[in-house]
């Protein structure tokens, strides 16, 4: 796995995390930003071919 691919599987797991804690604690702003963020990795590993939903779990 290269760096970029790393990285951005991090920067995935990173940010499902503050989705999921934003969502626990009712925090209805960070959690649309958060999920503005996640879907916006998700769309730049597709276009890199970075395979995501085996390795990431689902939030």
């Amino acid at each position: 796995m290269d760096a970029f691919t790393a990285g951005l599987l991090q920067r995935i797991r990173t940010t499902q995390s503050d989705l999921r804690h934003a969502r626990e604690t009712g925090d209805d702003f960070l959690a649309e930003v958060e999920q503005a963020e996640l879907e916006d990795l998700q769309r730049l590993a597709a276009e890199h071919g970075v395979p995501v939903s085996a390795a990431v779990p689902a939030c």
